[in-house]
């Protein structure tokens, strides 16, 4: 299965959901604690030419702090959007030269971007959340913010677009609470007391747009139904330390994926009652990204702290040559 090694820390990595083939990987050096950050972009390479390297880079972007996450334009196929720790948002067009990029530097956050994503409905505007608890849109024509989301009491570790409706997200915080937004009322719609402890991510089920997981340093994933969340739908336990990432199936309303500082990715399907349905253990350090292939269904990549990109097809050993 491909893998590729790149020079810093991995913190993020998103397929395209343009071209089956080609991934952004954010990563930050030391760890994220100090040092400079590099995004790259990545191809998976069947060609002739390069029967044996599964995994070519086709550029790379340097920055003066780490990159902590990345997320494509879901209208412009040269365009990514990357979170910084100096706490700007930054966006790269692969189709112009590495010397006119980033083509926008948005300085407003006063502390680290911890995570950016991209409006899937309405494909023109974008959130970016921050260790300073709050959570930002924009829109990619306008050089500052359109409106910024404040009532988280710590951290906002993740925010996500619902995938059918243009205006509802989701932001999950250190302050235990992950909260539903609809940016045309002035405040959240709703709060969650989700985890006793940090929510590290959140995500929309791909398939009923009031179903969403919750990530925790708890070790553990919740389901819940918006509708009635007193209970979750599902509590899904299995990682031994925290949950970093956790991302729905493009393909199957009820499997997710998860990372987490064990080491492992996870895939599971909350609906049976054995959910958990996979375990990876090919990265040696902290395994904090994961998504899958909106093309390819059960295509799976990975990034962690041993600096490495794994790309592989749910069943498979990653490792496997």
């Amino acid at each position: 299965m491909p893998v590729f090694k790149v020079p810093f820390n991995g913190y993020s990595v998103k397929f395209s959901p343009f071209y089956e083939s080609q991934l952004a990987v954010a990563t930050a050096q030391n760890f994220g604690i100090l040092g400079n950050g590099r995004l790259h972009v990545l191809q998976l390479s069947p060609s002739p030419a390069n029967p044996g390297q599964p995994i070519i880079e086709l550029s790379s972007f340097d920055t003066a702090d780490g990159v902590y996450d990345c997320c494509w334009s879901e209208s412009h196929d040269s365009l990514i959007v990357a979170a910084v720790a100096d706490g700007s948002v930054k966006l790269y067009d692969l189709s112009l030269p590495p010397t006119a990029n980033p083509i926008r530097s948005l300085q407003e956050h006063t502390r680290e971007v911890h995570s950016v994503d991209y409006n899937v409905v309405r494909k023109d505007s974008f959130l970016s959340s921050s260790w300073d608890d709050t959570v930002k849109l924009w829109t990619v024509d306008r050089p500052s913010s359109v409106r910024t989301f404040k009532e988280h009491a710590y951290c906002v570790y993740s925010t996500a677009w619902n995938p059918r409706h243009a205006d509802v997200f989701a932001s999950a915080s250190g302050d235990c609470t992950a909260r539903i937004w609809d940016v045309r009322e002035p405040a959240s719609t709703m709060i969650l007391p989700a985890h006793e402890f940090e929510i590290l991510s959140c995500d929309w089920n791909k398939y009923d747009d009031c179903v969403i997981a919750t990530a925790s340093v708890d070790k553990s994933i919740k389901v819940w139904d918006v509708r009635s969340f007193r209970v979750p739908v599902a509590v899904l336990n299995g990682h031994g330390y925290a949950v970093r990432k956790v991302k729905f199936s493009p393909h199957r309303g009820s499997v997710i994926a998860s990372c987490s500082y064990d080491m492992t990715v996870c895939l599971w399907d909350y609906m049976v009652e054995d959910a958990l349905i996979g375990r990876y253990d090919h990265h040696t350090e902290f395994t904090v990204g994961v998504d899958m292939s909106v093309h390819v269904e059960g295509l799976l990549a990975s990034t962690g702290w041993d600096e490495l990109v794994y790309v592989w097809q749910h069943g498979m050993d990653p490792r496997a040559p």
